[in-house]
């Protein structure tokens, strides 16, 4: 337990708040916190889906092949 002296010191500096929030006040606070589902699209040419205003995984951007993928050596030796 602090003394009177240092508990008033402390209420001087410390944020109390002057009224309990309703249940109504936090779920509007709340309201806008919900996660959102990512963009997704399906390439024309490969009918890959990926992320919106990016390249897909073969390498394809709105239908025209902007990145060539390395050849992958075969291990068939």
């Amino acid at each position: 337990m602090l003394a009177p002296r240092r508990q008033r010191e402390l209420e001087k500096n410390m944020a109390v708040q002057k009224s309990r929030r309703t249940p109504a006040t936090r779920g509007m606070r709340r309201s806008h916190d919900k996660l959102k589902r990512p963009a997704v699209s399906v390439d024309p040419t490969s009918g890959e889906t990926h992320l919106r205003h990016r390249v897909s995984p073969d390498g394809f951007y709105r239908g025209n092949q902007v990145i060539v993928p390395p050849e992958v050596p075969d291990d068939d030796e």
